[in-house]
């Protein structure tokens, strides 16, 4: 079975829509400002876009805080061509920890990530469809640790369920991964060094310690 170019389907999909003079509607997930960025820039050109951030895995609150304002002054630094507006979902880590039970031991990448995904996806197309926007995504499938086609099969199941369209990314591709961290430097964005839950956090240190202890161990050598 071949493996599905998501990106060259939303290119059909795009030249689709200006051949018809639409620019739709899209609600589209937020998980961070560096990974907004490009995927902004990207879409604004063929979408009027509201910003949804809703992400009750990040830990603790003054990230959460942080983030928040920096994609707040993202939107405002940035032009674009059709209108980008906000919208901030509620902030309940007691969602995110109710969903992780069970899979607190897993790595990231997992199953725990997965349904991370389907999380805040599903509130995502909830309101989509309660809004009527003409399309629903994320911008989770920039990050080159991200699964694009798990995140797209989730909104493909969603899309069904609450009937409005996922509009099918996978925006690492055209070089979206590496505009992203331009536009984070242009922008002197905090990039932060883990996803955002206490799991992945503890992962990060514990990478970083074992960089430590390996160059120490190297220097004494």
């Amino acid at each position: 079975m071949n493996k599905r170019n998501y990106q060259k389907e939303l290119d059909k999909l795009i030249e689709r829509n200006q051949k018809e003079g639409k620019t739709p509607r899209l609600f589209l997930h937020a998980c961070c400002a560096p990974c907004s960025s490009y995927v902004m820039e990207y879409l604004s050109q063929y979408f009027e876009i509201t910003i949804f951030f809703y992400n009750p895995n990040i830990a603790p609150e003054e990230e959460y805080a942080h983030r928040v304002a920096e994609i707040r002054r993202l939107i405002g630094e940035m032009e674009f061509v059709h209108p980008v507006t906000f919208m901030e979902g509620r902030y309940d880590p007691k969602e995110f920890y109710e969903m992780a039970k069970g899979l607190e031991d897993v790595p990231e990448g997992g199953e725990r990530c997965f349904r991370c995904y389907h999380l805040r996806m599903e509130e995502a197309a909830k309101l989509a469809k309660e809004g009527g926007y003409d399309y629903f995504t994320t911008t989770l499938s920039i990050s080159p640790l991200k699964n694009a086609q798990k995140i797209n099969e989730i909104g493909e199941e969603l899309a069904e369920i609450y009937k409005v369209p996922h509009l099918t990314s996978d925006f690492k591709k055209k070089n979206g991964y590496k505009r992203s961290i331009e536009l984070s430097h242009e922008h002197a964005l905090y990039r932060q060094n883990y996803c955002g839950c206490v799991f992945s956090k503890k992962e990060a240190m514990d990478r970083e310690r074992l960089v430590t202890e390996n160059r120490v161990n190297s220097n004494n050598g």
